[in-house]
Parts: structure tokens; sequence; C-alpha cells
């Protein structure tokens, strides 16, 4: 996997705005309402970063591993992990090959780690290879068609490192993501439809989930509920 520029301090300094408070916010409920009940289930966050959804996974009683590419990150996770009181286990690796046996978790979550990965066909199929038949997957990704992904783009070709080799994507090329690694989509959902400023972020936030349910163009944010087949 390739390695994003961000650095470990940079999803905190973001949660501190009015715009990344709001914006996580909105994308949290929309793919926990994706995931479904966990208690007792085997969770499998896959580029985790500093945690938000291992550790709100944990506090909804899963059994939560953690997966990141970057020992800083898995760093302040643990840190944050340890502030809420939940026990998380952290491993580092690679989304293109994980470090886990066939059929080794019930839950898959992978939140904007496609749109940095080179080969995301790939870390998808080895998503749908450490799952359980039956097991569900859960994407969340950078909507292409939006706003924010224009803004993104442009940001690239000014210089950022991070935007200028992001992959944005749109709804149908997740649903055949999930096709080709062998599991069958039950749902895709967009949310954050407000553009990105900390004014719109407040005053427009409390309205996505009316948008997220009409299922609007314009999404910024997908999110993705598939199953793994099950052999006949």
């Amino acid at each position: 996997m390739t390695e994003p520029a961000i650095a470990a301090e940079a999803p905190a300094r973001w949660r501190a705005t009015v715009l990344g408070s709001v914006t996580e916010s909105v994308e949290s409920s929309v793919v926990f309402g994706l995931v479904g009940s966990l208690h007792g289930q085997r969770v499998l966050d896959v580029g985790t970063g500093d945690g938000t959804y291992a550790i709100e996974s944990a506090v909804r009683g899963a059994k939560v591993t953690g997966l990141d590419i970057k020992a800083d990150m898995l760093d302040a996770m643990r840190a944050r992990a340890s502030a809420r009181g939940v026990d998380v286990v952290l491993r580092q690796g690679n989304a293109e090959a994980l470090p886990f046996d066939d059929a080794s978790f019930d839950v898959v979550t992978a939140v904007t780690v496609l749109c940095f990965v080179a080969n995301a066909r790939l870390a998808v199929r080895e998503m749908a290879r450490v799952l359980v038949p039956g097991g569900r997957l859960v994407l969340g990704e950078l909507g292409r068609f939006s706003v924010w992904a224009a803004e993104r783009r442009v940001r690239g070709w000014l210089g950022s490192s991070t935007w200028r080799r992001a992959r944005f994507w749109s709804r149908s090329e997740l649903r055949e993501l999930a096709r080709s690694a062998g599991c069958t989509v039950s749902k895709v959902q967009g949310a954050v439809f407000f553009p990105p400023s900390n004014f719109a972020a407040r005053a427009l936030g409390p309205f996505d989930p009316f948008l997220t349910r009409l299922n609007v163009p314009g999404a910024a944010f997908l999110t993705l509920l598939a199953e793994k087949r099950v052999s006949s």
C-alpha cells in the first residue's frame, strides 16, 4: 500500500475544526448505520489511522483489530483507545497483503483507504478473503462527483502530494470492486452534501441524514455495505 503523506497528528487537527468535527460525525453515523450490530463480532478496521472507527466498534461491543501501515498512526490510536478505556488489537501491515488467515473476521471496515492504495481491487479482495462467508464488508470512500473532490483535485494540481495521487470513486465503481471480490452488494449511500466550509457544515450538517435517505447525487462521502457470498 502506498503510504499516505499524512502526519499522525493530522486527524486530531481535523477533528478540532468545526468542519472536521461535523464531517466526521456525519460520516461515522452513516458507516455505523450500515454496519449494524457489532456486539461480540470480530471486526477488522483496515487503514485505521488514529482509530476513530476501530474505537467506536470496540465501544459497541466488538472484538476489534486495527491495521495501519504507519507505526505513528498506531501509536496515536493506542493512546486514544486507552483514553476511551477499550481494548483494540493493533497490527502494522499492508491493505494489499493482510497479515491474517482466511475467514478470520465477521466484519471488515475500511474508511478512506482505497483512495490511497496502489491496487484497490487487490485490497478489496484481501478484505473479502479474511471475511467469513456471509460476513459484512463496509467501505467508506471519497465521492468523485462533489464540490469536495473538485477542491481536492485543484489542491493536487497546486502541489499537494496527498491529493495529487488520491483517487475518487463513483457508486458504480465501488459496487464493481465489491462484486469482483466475491461479495453481494446490499446498499450504497452518500453523505456529506454540504460544501467544505465551517459555516456550511454548521448550517447544513443537520440536514445531511435527510439527503442521505433521498440518495441524492453530489455526496462527498460514499458508503457501501456488502456481504461475502457463501459458496454453494
